[in-house]
């Protein structure tokens, strides 16, 4: 309900919200629905609630799929609580689509999805709209998912493809082999080397003067020699995506930002070194974070898996007002 809510619709007026919609199916008269969105009188969206701890799974989008097939709804949404999965009839009219065309996670919310989210709300929805911007969001994730895995195991198809245009010789299954572990590691490669052009891109903006009138402290100019030769890690990227939105309740994001080093990857507010808000020590094989008290004394702390920075939610928060106190 407080989803619902947050999506501009009024869960307490039975025109606009209706709690367990009656969607008969076939010769099963009662089936109801958890929620319904209505629209002139229709529904136009559908929810299916299951409870905080089940893994949402096909049979529950099959449950979902019945009452989308008798109803004038174009949108059906499949949630635990945390997770929401929604669906669409883009394959077929009326006919629920297999695979969601987008999945959020209320805990971990991803930044670019959010203006998805809000062209289903009250006051943006428009049913055309919202089902071009479904099929795009669809065959993005398809296409996203398809490179995440050729980056992580490339697929025969796609090594031939690749060699198509750098090997003249036949693609035998042996050549293939060959050439699949080095196709691997030229796809991170490139990914690294981007991800490494960006970080020097930004760091050779023009620093944040200090009180004292100098452009950057011996400290910043010994930090940013140090990131000489750094290559960023998949796990740091993450581990400074799940900040971001640790922090999105209390800055904008856009200034939280992170420089990587050899001996950790600093996570800052505006860009300076001068107000870190934590670090990521992910360079040995036990991880830690760095927090910082008011005296921004950092703590190594270990974590097992970087979910456990969820933990440090408050103390993340906190250093943000060290520098926005002053």
């Amino acid at each position: 309900m407080p989803f619902i809510q947050a999506l501009g619709y009024d869960v307490f007026d039975p025109t606009e919200v209706v709690p367990e919609f009656v969607a008969d199916v076939g010769s099963k008269k009662g089936e109801k629905i958890d929620y319904a969105i209505m629209s002139d009188g229709k529904p136009s969206m559908l929810f299916e609630c299951k409870c905080c701890a089940a893994d949402l799974n096909d049979s529950h989008a099959g449950q979902l799929r019945r009452y989308f097939h008798v109803t004038s709804a174009r949108i059906g949404v499949l949630t635990n609580g945390i997770n929401y999965q929604f669906f669409a009839d883009l394959d077929e009219p009326n006919i629920m689509d297999k695979k969601p065309f987008m999945e959020i996670n209320l805990i971990d919310l991803e930044d670019q999805l959010i203006p998805e989210l809000k062209k289903m709300t009250k006051s943006s929805f428009e049913l055309e709209q919202m089902l071009s911007a479904a099929s795009n969001l669809k065959y993005t994730r398809a296409i996203k998912g398809y490179f995440e895995r050729q980056i992580t195991s490339p697929d025969t198809d796609y090594v031939r493809l690749v060699l198509s245009d750098i090997y003249s010789g036949l693609k035998t299954q042996l050549v293939i082999e060959q050439f699949t572990p080095l196709v691997k590691q030229a796809l991170q490669g490139v990914i690294n080397d981007n991800i490494t052009s960006r970080l020097k891109s930004a760091m050779s903006a023009n620093p944040v003067p200090d009180n004292s009138g100098n452009e950057s402290t011996e400290q910043e100019q010994q930090a940013e020699e140090s990131t000489k030769g750094v290559v960023t890690t998949h796990e740091e990227m993450e581990g400074y995506y799940i900040i971001r939105a640790i922090l999105r309740q209390v800055v904008d994001v856009d200034r939280v930002s992170m420089r990587d080093t050899k001996s950790y990857c600093g996570i800052l507010l505006d860009d300076n070194n001068r107000k870190p808000l934590c670090r990521l020590h992910f360079n040995t094989q036990k991880k830690y974070i760095g927090i910082f008290d008011k005296d921004r004394n950092e703590s190594k702390v270990p974590i097992s898996s970087l979910s456990d920075i969820y933990n440090f939610t408050d103390q993340i928060r906190s250093s943000v007002n060290l520098y926005e106190e002053k």
